[in-house]
């Protein structure tokens, strides 16, 4: 019957929305996951309303360019990583002390996390860097 047609159709699109949840949230949703929820899209449209073809290529063209930010954008995050341990290791050896001087030492070592860069004191103290940190 028609009726199950269209609630077969229904639960399809929602297991493949379902599937591409899943996927995003373990790796993001890449290029090859777009085109077989296109395909899927595209099995299960209503042969008396199909979906306009300008609409898929719109979306697939939105998709490419959201595909090159994120790499654009991992690409940038690598560098500004690079550039901290770059500048952060001019300060092992110099002493650090932070706004309120209530932590103050020579720097012995350097970690870029994603809360910051995190300067190790030979006291063992840490420090993380930021506004207000004196170098000496």
């Amino acid at each position: 019957m028609s009726v199950s047609g269209v609630t077969s159709s229904t639960s399809a699109v929602d297991t493949t929305a379902s599937a591409a949840k899943s996927s995003e949230l373990k790796t993001g949703l890449d290029y090859n996951a777009f085109l077989q929820l296109l395909v899927t899209q595209m099995k299960n449209q209503d042969p008396l309303s199909p979906t306009d073809p300008t609409q898929q290529m719109s979306q697939l063209a939105s998709f490419s360019n959201v595909e090159q930010s994120i790499k654009l954008n991992q690409k940038l995050e690598s560098m500004t990583t690079l550039t901290a341990l770059t500048s952060a290791n001019l300060l092992i050896g110099r002493t650090v002390t932070n706004g309120d001087a209530s932590i103050s030492g020579v720097v012995k070592s350097i970690q870029v996390t994603s809360d910051g860069t995190i300067a190790t004191l030979t006291s063992g103290k840490e420090l993380t860097l930021g506004n207000g940190v004196k170098v000496e």
